[in-house]
């Protein structure tokens, strides 16, 4: 069974960091394109980051752009995002997604990734 584990979620204060991470298990992912969206209270799931299979090609939405970073470690099976600078407004429910071609690039369209995470808290006190 395939499944995605994100953690590293939690409470922190505004300006303050977190790194969440992502660990893939039951089939490895790392000629996957993954990305990490997020979803606050009463609002539609959004996209934060992708990265490309190689990890070469990231992009990000324009309200993290400079403050979040997207990584991966193929050999871990895992993809990172440390979150720099948070923002009360950064306060959500984050989840990592994988694409289920191989060889692609990051998307941000949910509709593009087949696989989710559970999904991990994040919290930022003002």
């Amino acid at each position: 069974q395939v499944q995605l584990v994100e953690s590293g979620g939690g409470l922190v204060q505004a300006g303050g960091s977190l790194r969440l991470s992502c660990a893939a298990s039951g089939r490895t992912f790392r000629s996957n394109a993954m990305g990490w969206f997020r979803q606050a209270p009463g609002k539609e799931r959004e996209f934060v980051a992708a990265i490309n299979w190689s990890g070469s090609s990231t992009n990000y939405a324009d309200s993290v752009k400079g403050r979040f970073v997207i990584s991966r470690d193929n050999a871990k099976n895992t993809v990172y995002l440390q979150m720099n600078s948070l923002k009360p407004e950064d306060t959500a429910v984050y989840y990592c997604a994988a694409r289920p071609r191989i060889y692609g690039t990051g998307s941000a369209q949910l509709r593009d990734y087949d696989y989710w995470g559970q999904g991990t808290q994040v919290t930022v006190s003002s």
